[in-house]
């Protein structure tokens, strides 16, 4: 078993920036990729940025280019910085981590991030 606790969300203007993190505990040997998801009210949860056990990220095109993940397997933390938000960045964000010995996937309970104009 994995469990993942994030932290950093909060308040933030439009054009400010934010640093979400997610540490890691449990079965840490077991994790493969690890990644960030967002659900924003009415809708369904969404893939942001996922970052490989060896460091290769992925992002939607929604934040290309603003946020970036990191990953720094000695702390088991995943971190995303959050550049230059926007509105409709505003969600819940939840850590993701999937295990490289079976098709499962933990989550984190999720950090609110609310972006106001």
């Amino acid at each position: 078993q994995v469990q993942l606790v994030e932290s950093g969300g909060g308040l933030v203007q439009a054009g400010g920036s934010l640093r979400l993190s997610c540490v890691a505990s449990g079965s840490i040997r077991s994790i493969n990729a690890m990644g960030w998801y967002r659900q924003a009210p009415g809708k369904q949860r969404e893939l942001v940025a996922v970052i490989s056990s060896g460091g290769s990220t992925n992002y939607a095109d929604s934040v290309k280019d603003r946020f970036t993940i990191s990953r720094d397997n000695a702390k088991n933390t995943v971190y995303l910085q959050m550049n230059n938000v926007k509105s409709e960045d505003t969600a819940v964000y939840y850590c993701n981590a999937n295990s490289r010995y079976r098709p499962v996937d933990y989550w984190g309970r999720g950090t609110q991030v609310t972006v106001s104009s």
